[in-house]
């Protein structure tokens, strides 16, 4: 940094102390100005972040960290009030962000910066975005609907009926406000019957979703769309026909920071004789939980499943999968998951499968970055 940068940002820091002083409370807590969100923004957060939240120019602020763009709805919307609160309260580093975003945990109370943060995130003006907090951690198998940019890598390991191994890599792009496409890239390795082991690529799937109705107020939030599944895999490997999917799927926010689930659909193999069509309905409900306040993020869950094939005679399928997601990365946007499905009928013929994700939410950060405070 230059001279004339460091006397700069001493200048801006010294002013920002001024403002808070000033703001403080003299004896007690009824002392204190009743300012709103906009006040303090400009009071405590404008220095740097500039009074139109599109951040301050380098020269004025004086350091080289890019500044975030509040206006840029695909930035501001997709995460939770908890986390801009924590940003807001703790500093940077709780989210290993920039030691450079101070804390002011000490300077406004909870309520000043809840407001604040309320008027931050109003800068985003267009409401066709769904909000972060209907943003409901993923379950195995109950697919959410809030439009994602991700990539999950999931194993599933099977000891029935004759084992198997199966990976699959899920690509997730959101298109806009409310809209994402997503490629799956599954790889299965089974147990031969006749000796030996099958392995290669299974069936390749695409799909697309849209989420049709949020409501934060509410809390709730429903998307529906396709899929199409092609016939990739070598023989034993996949269903050897292409299946046409319909589904949708809603979130519901629970009180205490629990959540509820449902993800519903119809399979539709273009060749009969591969298999019949199946119907299905999926449920997931859990409660996130975190680690001092601040800290780690843990997501118990439990998800009950119905597969029921629509060919006279053949038996709905029920399954029970409990399972725990927790988080990696000091910025939350590295995850893993591990659960049990667990057969509740059927059982001699369908075993017990231990699944797990890796999960990246690759828009947030790069993959090794954000891990610790920096």
């Amino acid at each position: 940094m230059s001279p004339l940068g460091i006397v700069r940002f001493v200048v801006a820091c010294a002013s920002l102390v001024v403002s808070l002083v000033i703001a403080a409370p003299a004896e007690a807590q009824n002392a204190r100005p009743n300012r709103s969100g906009e006040e303090l923004f400009r009071a405590a957060c404008a220095a740097c972040h500039g009074p139109d939240g599109k951040g301050a120019p380098q020269s004025q602020v004086g350091f080289e960290d890019p500044l975030p763009d509040f206006t840029d709805c695909s930035f501001s919307t997709p995460e939770v009030a908890a986390d801009w609160f924590a940003i807001a309260h703790e500093g940077g580093p709780v989210r290993a962000f920039s030691r450079r975003m101070p804390a002011f945990g000490e300077a406004l109370t909870e309520a000043e910066l809840e407001r604040t943060v309320d008027y931050v995130r109003s800068f985003c003006d267009d409401p066709a975005w769904p909000r972060g907090e209907l943003n409901f951690p993923r379950a195995m198998f109950t697919e959410k609907a809030y439009p994602e940019n991700e990539a999950v890598l999931t194993t599933t390991l099977t000891r029935r009926p004759a084992g198997a191994f199966e990976s699959a890599l899920v690509y997730e792009h959101r298109i806009g406000r409310r809209a994402q496409y997503e490629i799956g890239l599954p790889v299965d390795v089974q147990h031969d019957p006749e000796g030996g082991w099958r392995s290669g690529l299974g069936d390749v799937n695409a799909a697309f979703k849209y989420a049709i109705f949020d409501s934060l107020e509410r809390g709730a939030i429903v998307a529906a769309g396709g899929e199409v599944t092609l016939p990739t895999g070598r023989e034993r490997l996949g269903g050897g026909t292409t299946i046409v999917e319909a589904f949708a799927m809603s979130g519901h926010a629970l009180p205490h920071d629990g959540f509820l689930q449902f993800h519903a659909g119809v399979e539709v193999p273009t060749d009969a004789g591969r298999g019949p069509k199946e119907v299905y309905w999926r449920t997931a409900i859990g409660k996130t939980f975190f680690t001092n306040r601040w800290g780690r993020q843990w997501s118990p869950m439990a998800e009950v499943l119905l597969a029921k094939p629509l060919a006279a005679g053949d038996p709905p399928e029920w399954d029970v999968v409990p399972q725990m997601q927790v988080s990696l990365s000091g910025l939350q946007h590295v995850l893993v998951s591990v659960g049990l499905r667990v057969p509740v009928n059927e059982r001699d013929q369908r075993g017990n499968a231990l699944v797990a994700y890796l999960l990246w939410d690759w828009f947030d950060g790069g993959l090794f970055s954000n891990w610790r405070s920096r």
